[in-house]
């Protein structure tokens, strides 16, 4: 998978510094050409020399070290790299990515860089959740970066807690899964809906739910990540959409059907991730509602189902991929979605359980098919999730162009 491809390994200033000799090593002998690029303080932990005899090319940490007059070597780097993996990656390293800093050699060269970006964070555990590291992090996942998840652990303040780097072979089998899944959806369409509907009693009251979007947007993104194009039609969000693609921003399940249904005959790939409305008020007012009693009654209606409808209307070739939120025998109301509505799969998940609910980074989620169970995914980052969900799409839906009945392992 890493044969021939070009990977600038970037080292910082941590403890976990060491590692970034082994995760080296082992990217080499994958087969990768490793360029790495060190920082200073990184170099107080691991010797360059070590990483030269492993790369087998010289290590870069000074900007103004000009090796070939012919190039620029940090626009030279950045130019030629297939992957750029930041491993360990401190605090301060992802605070210059998401500000746009550009001080040393690494940063400038990330600043310059056009390829996909992995960062493996490593730090002490009450750093990894200050509010400004997280607030990096979100950011620059909203610009396309992917994160390996830090291990728990000891880490070498003595806490035992979140913020160890993954272990290298971790690191590597991220590194492989993302050469693996680019270019699975060139040239395909996916559209996206993500986050709650709004339904209005008056100009300030309204039914909604928790949804986040956060589920939907990492659908999207892995999408991107395997060469789609992404277009996302967005409820009420507390996330950020990913960037560099199309957001179309909707309100209520109405507006949500009509910008879905417009847009759904081009789409290769339809995920309803959307938590939609059921009902909606009979009565929308054009002021707001006064106190006139104890009590107050409101007559409610039914939305359209824009899942089935996207499933009464499914064109030959096309996948289309429902979501369901339970709270109680999930299986038997997934397939029972699957079925009514003509889903080819079902993500499903039983958003009381902890690590799966509304809000979270993680869920814990089944696929069904019409053959039943596809797949059953331990807690996960959504992230990760949404990559194992597209894939599987992905699968399925060469399967199904091969004409095999678009089975998937």
């Amino acid at each position: 998978m890493l044969k021939g491809k070009s990977i600038i390994l970037g080292i910082t200033g941590g403890i976990a510094a060491y590692k970034g000799a082994a995760l080296c090593s082992k990217l080499v002998q994958a087969g990768a050409d490793v360029r790495v690029i060190m920082t200073e303080s990184a170099a107080k932990f691991i010797t360059p020399l070590t990483l030269q005899t492993l790369s087998r090319h010289p290590v870069y940490i000074d900007t103004f070290e000009e090796r070939d007059p012919s190039v620029v070597a940090h626009i030279n780097l950045a130019d030629h790299a297939d992957l750029i993996l930041v491993a360990p990656a401190t605090a301060n390293a992802i605070g210059k990515m998401a500000n746009g800093l550009a001080d040393d050699m690494l940063s400038t060269t990330l600043l310059a860089a056009t390829s996909p970006i992995i960062v493996a964070p490593a730090m002490n555990v009450h750093m990894y959740e200050h509010p400004a590291v997280v607030r990096n992090m979100e950011t620059l996942a909203q610009r396309g970066v992917m994160f390996v998840e830090p291990g728990t652990g000891q880490l070498a303040c003595g806490y035992v807690a979140k913020g160890r780097l993954a272990e290298p072979e971790d690191i590597v089998k991220a590194v492989e899964m993302f050469f693996g899944r680019v270019g699975k959806l060139a040239g395909k369409k996916v559209l996206v809906t993500a986050g709650g509907t709004v339904e209005r009693f008056d100009p300030v009251r309204y039914l909604t739910n928790d949804s986040s979007g956060k589920m939907g947007f990492a659908v999207a993104e892995a999408a991107r990540t395997m060469g789609a194009d992404v277009t996302i039609v967005a409820g009420r969000t507390t996330a950020e959409p990913p960037a560099g693609m199309t957001v179309v921003r909707v309100e209520s399940a109405q507006q949500m059907l009509e910008a879905v249904v417009s847009r759904s005959d081009d789409a290769d790939i339809i995920v309803k991730a959307a938590a939609v409305a059921d009902y909606r008020p009979v009565r929308k007012l054009d002021q707001k509602m006064k106190k006139t009693g104890e009590s107050l009654t409101v007559e409610l209606e039914r939305t359209t189902d824009i899942l089935q409808t996207l499933g009464s209307r499914k064109r030959q070739g096309q996948l289309l991929i429902g979501f369901a939120a339970e709270t109680e025998d999930v299986e038997r109301y997934a397939m029972d979605k699957l079925t009514r509505k003509n889903c080819d799969f079902v993500v499903a998940n039983d958003v009381s359980a902890e690590g799966a609910g509304f809000n979270g980074d993680t869920n814990i989620v089944q696929l069904y098919g019409p053959e039943g169970l596809i797949a059953s995914l331990p807690m996960l980052t959504k992230r990760e999730a949404a990559g194992r969900i597209m894939e599987i799409a992905a699968a399925k839906l060469t399967a199904a162009a091969a004409g095999d009945g678009g089975q998937a392992e």
